[in-house]
């Protein structure tokens, strides 16, 4: 899990970064992104929707992975920016953690934030 320093805090705070924020789609998830000079650090929040899984468990189970893998790659991360990770599909659970850390690193990159 990331710190809590790296999290959104709030619904509020989540509508600059849909408003403003630039989209890099992938087949699974996508992340919305916008650079905010005014912090420090990135922030992240990871959504999944009920209609991924209607089982909070498998959700809940979903969102810990992607906090995992952008937790390690976290020390990659340039620049001070909010990041919305949204995932389309519970397939995301059936791929390997290696996958998942290409396919992350490929939206950030792909993003500049990387």
């Amino acid at each position: 899990m990331i710190s809590r320093e790296n999290r959104f805090h709030g619904h509020g705070s989540l509508k600059y970064t849909y408003r403003r924020g630039e989209t890099i789609r992938g087949p699974l998830c996508s992340t919305k992104y916008v650079f905010n000079p005014r912090r420090d650090k990135y922030r992240l929040a990871v959504v999944v929707n009920k209609k991924v899984n209607k089982s909070a468990v498998v959700r809940n189970k979903i969102r810990r992975q992607i906090y995992e893998v952008v937790r390690l790659i976290s020390e990659q991360i340039n620049s001070p920016c909010d990041l919305v990770i949204t995932v389309f599909s519970d397939q995301i659970l059936e791929i390997s953690h290696d996958e998942l850390v290409v396919m992350i690193k490929a939206q950030f990159s792909q993003a500049k934030i990387i």
